[in-house]
């Protein structure tokens, strides 16, 4: 089970986390820079079967610009007290601080942490809360990371660096119930990085928590398929079904209702 603010999620099955940009910039070209139109797509992929929404009011694209805190928060809040009653989990994806202590206050329950709680104050927010949070493995920044990445092994640099953010938060006061792990696909990683992590995805599990994969039109997947992003949804379908094979026990997504479909026909083979 995963501790996730109110809300406690079995995580027999892997869950679906439907992703709602609320920007201009979004890699993946589906940035939602209306509130309203950022609200009804998430209603949209609650529709579709997301029991998890993800809330971005800054895009972590391969080299973009940060976003001012003001500029961040004029977006995500009046999207998170739109949907604060919608009958799921909303997590917000961001490594500010004080975004975090709005967010919570908000009814967010879970922070997304691209820096894995890094920042100054990051952990003492998320630690006087009862949100979960997922930490994620990131080598650099946004704006840079994809320049040179180096690894002389990637999968046991990204275990260890989460295996080490996992003993910060919990010395900080954040329960294991309530954390989950992301190696952070396309995050300061090569394509070849890239796919040793997704096959040795069950290697980085540390203390048994859950796994959180991010897959989705990731250009890792262009890159294999000679396709642009917009044509990625096959090659997102079968990294999903791949990552959850492998462990993955949270799958965030752009396209829900075909990762819902993908999952069931595989889950129905296991079980059958």
């Amino acid at each position: 089970m995963l501790r996730c603010g109110k809300f406690e999620l079995s995580l027999d099955r892997p869950l679906i986390m439907g992703i709602v940009n609320v920007t201009a910039d979004s890699f993946s070209g589906d940035g939602l820079a209306s509130s309203s139109r950022a609200v009804a797509h998430a209603l949209s992929q609650i529709a579709a079967g997301a029991q998890i929404l993800d809330l971005g009011a800054e895009s972590s694209r391969p080299g973009a610009i940060p976003t001012s805190l003001d500029e961040e928060l004029s977006r995500l809040l009046p999207v998170l007290e739109a949907l604060r009653d919608c009958g799921i989990p909303l997590s917000v994806d961001t490594y500010k601080p004080e975004v975090m202590r709005a967010a919570i206050a908000g009814g967010a329950a879970m922070i997304n942490d691209i820096y894995a709680l890094r920042m100054p104050g990051a952990l003492n927010v998320v630690a006087d809360s009862d949100c979960a949070v997922c930490l994620m493995h990131m080598q650099g920044a946004p704006l840079t990371m994809q320049q040179s990445p180096f690894y002389d092994n990637a999968v046991a640099e990204v275990r260890d660096f989460l295996s080490e953010r996992v003993l910060a938060a919990t010395a900080a006061g954040i329960a294991l119930g309530r954390l989950v792990l992301d190696p952070g696909f396309g995050f300061g990683k090569t394509l070849q990085h890239n796919l040793q992590l997704l096959r040795h995805l069950s290697e980085i599990e540390f203390d048994g928590l859950p796994l959180l994969a991010g897959l989705s039109r990731k250009s890792m997947l262009g890159t294999i398929t000679s396709q642009s992003v917009a044509n990625c949804l096959p090659a997102s379908i079968a990294a999903a079904l791949l990552a959850a094979q492998r462990g993955a026990r949270i799958l965030r997504v752009h396209d829900v209702a075909a990762t819902r479909d993908a999952l069931a026909v595989w889950q129905a083979l296991e079980n059958a």
